[in-house]
Parts: structure tokens; C-alpha cells; sequence
């Protein structure tokens, strides 16, 4: 078994910005502290839900900088470093690596898009340029791409590639994945409406959205499976179902970034192009908050 970069929950960070559309790196520290102190088991920085596609490359290394530097050891920091262009995703996979990131979150190719085989060559060309350990992420309905659970096992012989972030809502395909990587890589759902049904094939946990507003529950979730306490850990995950769903009723990351917002995080807005929610929507939201007394 390689080294396991976390286990539990760890959050996929958003991106705080100034009214100017700019990083708020303050409000980004202050959100680095309220997730640590509150148990969470590691954190994503520059991922999707930390609107990495939209961030120019001195943001993207300075909002990882910046996240290592405060968090300074406490929790693992994984980096997102992916591209649908190799040589750019070894470049900044490298850059992140020399600032101290623990592990590299690195999205399959998008848009151009690849074979299995490209698949492999691009991951094992990433895993090459450093020692940092690299977590894989499948989430074909943004990429258009998708892995095999056949292409994972070839992957996870790799001794830098040690983990999956599986959010393709195919849990069948993860059962098979599981099965044949067995202990070579750790797998982390993608989803947070599935965080249980992953750790009852064998997963590590949750790279969620769901822990930027509930960072305790989501940790407290997976320990309480983790310790054999499996009644606790499924009624958590159906508590909070409906919360899950309101926060992905429009393109994630606008209802998490609006719910902080509602927290009093005063994160601001998306980039564009994405928009803020519907006055309908927000009050849905805003219910699925109260409901779950996090307001």
C-alpha cells in the first residue's frame, strides 16, 4: 500500500474574490482556519469548485501558495493542477510540488479530450515530473472524457499516482475500480450524495463540496463509518440529502459560494461566466440552510 495522502473529508475549497473579481487572499486564510477548526481532513485548493478554469497561472500558484503557507502542516493540501494541455499540467504540477503541496488533483483532459491510451500516457508523463503524490479525477460530466476502471488499474502501478476521485455517479464502475486497483490507490468520492455507498465499497473518504459549510459533519460522517459506527455516519448522510441537492441546483460553485455568503463568509461572487442564482433558487436554498441550522 503506498502512502495515503488523507483519509475522512476533505474540502474542495472555493476561491473568495473581491468585488473586483479579484482572489480575496485574506478571506482565503480566514476560510483555511474555519475548516481546520473545524476537523476537516485535508483541503483542495484550486479544484473545481475553486474555479480554477478561470484563474490566470500567477493566481493559480498564488492561491496555492498561499493555502500551504497558512495552513503550515496542519492538514495535508492537495493541489489542483490539472489541464487538458500536458505540458502546462507537468509545469504547474512541478510549480505546486517546489511550494509543498502533499498531493496534486489532476482533472482528465477536456474539450481535445483522448483515448484510454492518452489517458494513460498524460497521467504517467504528470506522475513522472515529480514525487508528489497525484490523486486522478473523473468527472466526465464536465470533461467529456472518462475513465475505464481497466485504465485506473494500469495507472495505480504507478508508485506517484495514489488515488481517485471518483464523480461519475457509477457505482457500479467504482465497485469494479476498487476491485481491481485493491490497495494500490485510495479512492475518494466525488459526490457528496454518495460519500456512504463509496466507503461501503472500500473507499477513503470524500473530496467534497459540502464540507465548505459543514466541514465537522462531513469529517464526523466518515469517522463514525471509519470506527464501525455505520447507523450514525448513513443517518448524517440522509440528513443533510436535501442540502446536498440544493447546493448543486445550479453549476457548482455558484450555490456553495452563495450559500457562504448567506453564512456571512462574504465570499463573493463566481467569475464569469458563471452567474449568480435566481431569487427563487437562492430562497430554496436559503430554506435547505435554515432546515439544516447552519443559519
Amino acid at each position: 500500500m503506498k502512502n495515503t495522502i488523507f483519509k475522512g473529508a476533505a474540502v474542495a475549497l472555493i476561491t473568495p474574490m473581491h468585488a473586483d473579481g479579484s482572489i480575496n487572499f485574506e478571506k482565503l486564510n480566514e476560510l483555511v482556519d474555519f475548516q481546520i477548526n473545524n476537523n476537516t481532513d485535508a483541503i483542495v485548493v484550486c479544484g473545481t469548485t475553486g474555479e480554477a478554469s478561470t484563474l490566470t497561472e500567477e493566481e493559480h500558484v498564488d492561491a496555492i501558495k498561499a493555502v500551504i503557507n497558512h495552513t503550515a502542516g496542519r492538514v495535508p493540501v492537495i493541489a489542483g493542477t490539472g489541464s487538458n494541455d500536458t505540458a502546462f499540467a507537468v509545469e504547474l504540477s512541478q510549480e505546486a510540488a517546489s511550494l509543498g503541496a502533499d498531493g496534486l488533483l489532476c482533472v482528465t483532459p477536456y474539450y481535445n479530450k483522448t483515448s484510454q491510451a492518452g489517458l494513460i500516457a498524460h497521467f504517467t508523463k504528470i506522475a513522472d515530473a515529480s514525487d508528489c503524490p497525484v490523486i486522478l479525477y473523473n468527472v466526465p460530466s464536465r470533461t467529456g472524457t472518462a475513465f475505464q476502471s481497466e485504465t485506473y488499474a494500469v495507472l495505480a502501478d504507478h508508485k506517484n499516482i495514489v488515488g481517485i476521485k471518483e464523480a461519475n455517479a457509477n457505482l457500479s464502475m467504482m465497485a469494479k475500480t476498487i476491485a481491481l486497483c485493491g490497495d494500490k490507490v485510495d479512492v475518494y468520492s466525488g459526490n457528496d450524495d454518495e460519500v456512504i455507498p463509496c466507503l461501503s465499497l472500500g473507499g477513503s473518504g470524500v473530496i467534497s463540496v459540502l464540507s465548505n459549510v459543514l466541514p465537522q459533519q462531513v469529517h464526523d460522517m466518515c469517522f463514525n463509518y471509519f470506527n464501525g459506527d455505520t447507523e450514525s455516519a448513513r443517518l448524517i448522510q440522509l440528513k443533510y440529502i436535501d442540502l446536498i441537492n440544493a447546493l448543486f441546483s445550479d453549476v457548482n460553485p455558484i450555490p456553495v459560494k452563495e450559500a457562504m455568503n448567506i453564512m456571512g463568509f462574504d465570499v463573493g461572487e463566481c467569475r464569469l461566466p458563471l452567474v449568480p442564482m435566481s431569487e427563487g433558487a437562492r430562497e430554496k436554498l436559503k430554506a435547505e440552510m435554515l432546515k439544516a441550522k447552519i443559519i
